[in-house]
C-alpha cells in the first residue's frame, strides 16, 4: 500500500476490478464507503481522545480494509497511518492525521461523483 505522499485519492482501476466494470455497483460501493467512514470518524476520534490504543488501532484497520478495497487509496494510506501510531501510542501524530481525514474523505467524494 503506498505511502499518503504517493497515493493517489481515487484508483479507479481497483474500484472497476471488484465490480467487474458494473457502473451501478461502482456507485454503490463509493456511497457505501462514504458513508461508512464518515460513521467511524467519531468513534475513532473518542478512541484517539482517550488513548484507547487498540480501539483506535481496530477502527482504523477497518475503515483502512475498505477504502482499500474501494479504491480510496489517499484514504486507505492515511488510515494505515493511524493504525501505526495507535499501536505505537502516538496519539499526537493519530490526531494530526484526523484532521486530514475529512479532506481526503471530500477529495474522494469529488473525485467518485462522475461514476
Amino acid at each position: 500500500m503506498p505511502e499518503l505522499a504517493e497515493a493517489p485519492v481515487f484508483d479507479i482501476k481497483q474500484l472497476r476490478n471488484i465490480c467487474m466494470e458494473d457502473t451501478e455497483l461502482m456507485r454503490e460501493l463509493v456511497v457505501s464507503l462514504v458513508d461508512d467512514a464518515t460513521a467511524h470518524i467519531p468513534a475513532l476520534q473518542d478512541a484517539v481522545e482517550h488513548a484507547d490504543g487498540a480501539q483506535c488501532a481496530r477502527l482504523a484497520h477497518y475503515v483502512k480494509g475498505a477504502c482499500a478495497n474501494v479504491g480510496a487509496a489517499s484514504l486507505a494510506a492515511l488510515m494505515k497511518s493511524i493504525e501505526r501510531s495507535a499501536r505505537a501510542g502516538d496519539f499526537a501524530a493519530c490526531r494530526a492525521s484526523l484532521g486530514s481525514v475529512s479532506a481526503e474523505l471530500e477529495k474522494f467524494s469529488s473525485e467518485t461523483a462522475l461514476l
